[in-house]
């Protein structure tokens, strides 16, 4: 599965990590910039895409509608697109990991406390 970033997510993300997530997509270069959450779910359903957002409501669209497409909720204060960059570089095995798992429909993924 490929990753679709939602507009609240910059669309130069996909190209900090097409390395490690070839076939990442944005919303805005798939023609969706202006789309309702419903239009997204359909186009990533259709065209095999993770949804990658920080937005609560394609978690909630799948406790009703299910899997797929899956849904990778960045669970972060703001973040820089460098910061989301490493954060999904981080976390690169979990991803893969998810995406390949049949039974989870969604990977929260959360910014660790700093450390005093």
């Amino acid at each position: 599965m490929k990753l679709l970033f939602d507009q609240n997510i910059s669309y130069r993300i996909v190209k900090l990590i097409e390395g490690e997530f070839p076939g990442a997509a944005h919303v805005i270069s798939m023609g969706l910039g202006n789309s309702s959450d419903q239009q997204i779910w359909e186009y990533a359903l259709k065209n095999k895409f993770t949804i990658v957002t920080f937005d609560a409501d394609f978690y909630n669209l799948s406790l009703v509608w299910g899997h797929p497409p899956k849904i990778i909720w960045i669970r972060t204060m703001n973040q820089s697109t460098r910061n989301i960059e490493l954060l999904l570089k981080r976390f690169y095995t979990s991803i893969h990991e998810f995406l390949n798992d049949t039974e989870f429909a969604c990977l929260e993924i959360l910014q660790p406390s700093p450390q005093p």
